[in-house]
């Protein structure tokens, strides 16, 4: 599947990086401005290792950038890469409703029709033939 120009690589790295709950609140704390690594890992209960790992996985799908301001790494969300990733949920939205509509429509065509022939079949289950010699009516 090709999503607004990426291609399947580049949306199971965007969706990978999604994936984990750390890296989608460090996108979020990242929205509102520049973070340092080590103001990232802060609050995470894990070691700094751990958080540069997830702030790598996220810059490897795009989704944050980092520049070096002396010692430090900084990390700031790109608003494009996350318009990308809506991009890509809209574009996977639509094809499973265009998938569940058609679905959708063949039930109620497959209903229509059982509902057409059980009708049909209770209005002539009687015998219309007009008896032969020697039956009764």
């Amino acid at each position: 599947m090709v999503v607004d120009g990426l291609a399947d690589e580049a949306v199971d790295r965007l969706f990978h990086a999604l994936a984990d709950a750390t890296r989608r609140d460090i996108l979020r704390r990242c929205v509102r401005g520049e973070l340092s690594v080590s103001r990232l890992a802060e609050p995470y209960p894990m070691s700094f290792a751990a958080v540069q790992k997830h702030v790598t996985v996220l810059e490897r799908a795009g989704l944050v950038t980092k520049r070096r301001r002396g010692r430090e790494q900084l990390v700031r969300t790109d608003p494009d890469a996350v318009d990308r990733a809506r991009q890509a949920l809209d574009e996977l939205e639509t094809a499973w409703r265009s998938r569940v509509d058609r679905m959708s429509g063949l039930l109620a065509d497959d209903a229509g029709s059982d509902a057409g022939s059980d009708a049909g079949t209770a209005a002539g289950s009687g015998d219309d033939r007009e008896p032969t010699e020697g039956q009764d009516r």
